[in-house]
């Protein structure tokens, strides 16, 4: 019979457990060491090489220099269709190098006149709104560029900017060209003039802790004052010619401010710097919201996150502002 080695020492080995260790059967069901890759929040930018994308750059940087982050400018290239691929000056390899100049450009850019910003700058290749999108997702905030009306306040939004604030689960901004200097010039402690105040749309009935809290901080961040505007609408019986007293008008406007007091006061205690003015009005909300963009530095607007058979879209308040507004627009989605 084989010498199994039982009831004696085997020579060079000591299968004696250690002082401490855990007794065997435990031993495989320790849970391993996990690595954690922690990604850095970012201002994110999409640029296309248009005046436009280049006022949301320098608007972007400046945002990132107040929050304390990096700003990441992303220019998306969606490769030609292969008839065009075979011109000579219209096609993949012209397309591609100009695509690739821009964010570099605009990184050389920033970095003269934002010194105090880390940049960098990507070039990716897809479909724009989804690539930009993917590009943001761990971001705080996407800027784009958008063209503004001729002659008139607000934003010809395309398709890509329609499809990114329809789709973004983050906040958006939508800057024209000329907004940045502006922006900067009344964040500047030197300058006489006071910083525009930053308007902030909410349906007191149910407020969105998300859009609160955005509008909230930016005022903060540029140590001005915030206008909630709320519009409401007046009772059924007005539509059929009757009238109410001023007594009741005067209650039913109590009763909408005392809403608004209330969505706020958290957020009051939160940033007591922050000079609230509540302006419940009646009427439509997106008409009164333009109205006050053209005082604003910035309008907040939210969007409900949609994730049903419908698909995502902006509503009613959000389009008309997109399209009518003097100011910047933020658009911040929540559930």
């Amino acid at each position: 019979m084989p010498d199994t080695g039982q009831g004696r020492s085997v020579p060079g080995r000591d299968l004696r457990p250690l002082p401490g260790a855990p007794p065997e059967d435990e031993a495989h069901i320790r849970t391993p060491i996990q690595k954690v890759d922690i990604m850095t929040r970012t201002v994110t930018v999409g640029l296309d090489g248009s005046a436009e994308s280049r006022a949301a750059a320098d608007w972007a940087a400046h945002e990132a220099q107040l929050r304390g982050l990096p700003l990441k400018l992303v220019q998306v290239w969606e490769p030609v269709p292969a008839p065009m691929a075979q011109a000579p000056l219209l096609g993949a390899e012209t397309q591609q190098h100009w695509s690739e100049r821009i964010p570099r450009e605009a990184a050389d850019g920033i970095r003269r006149r934002h010194p105090g910003v880390d940049v960098t700058a990507e070039q990716l290749t897809g479909p724009p709104a989804d690539t930009l999108l993917d590009a943001a997702k761990d971001a705080e905030l996407l800027v784009l560029g958008s063209r503004g009306l001729s002659g008139v306040g607000g934003f010809l939004v395309g398709s890509v900017g329609l499809s990114v604030v329809a789709h973004a689960e983050l906040p958006v901004v939508l800057v024209r060209a000329g907004e940045q200097a502006a922006d900067e010039d009344e964040t500047d402690p030197a300058s006489a003039t006071p910083p525009r105040p930053v308007v902030l749309g909410l349906d007191a009935r149910t407020p969105a802790d998300a859009v609160i809290e955005f509008a909230f901080a930016e005022a903060d961040l540029r140590g001005t004052g915030l206008r909630v505007v709320h519009g409401w609408s007046l009772p059924p019986y007005y539509a059929y010619g009757l009238g109410m007293d001023a007594a009741l008008n005067d209650e039913l406007f109590r009763e909408e401010a005392a809403a608004l007091t209330e969505a706020l006061r958290p957020w009051r205690q939160k940033h007591p710097s922050v000079e609230v003015a509540l302006e419940p009005r009646v009427g439509s909300a997106a008409d009164h919201l333009v109205d006050a963009s053209r005082e604003a530095s910035l309008v907040v607007i939210g969007r409900r996150i949609r994730r049903g058979a419908l698909g995502a879209h902006i509503g009613p308040v959000a389009h008309g502002v997109l399209h009518h507004s003097i100011a910047l627009v933020a658009v911040v989605s929540h559930d």
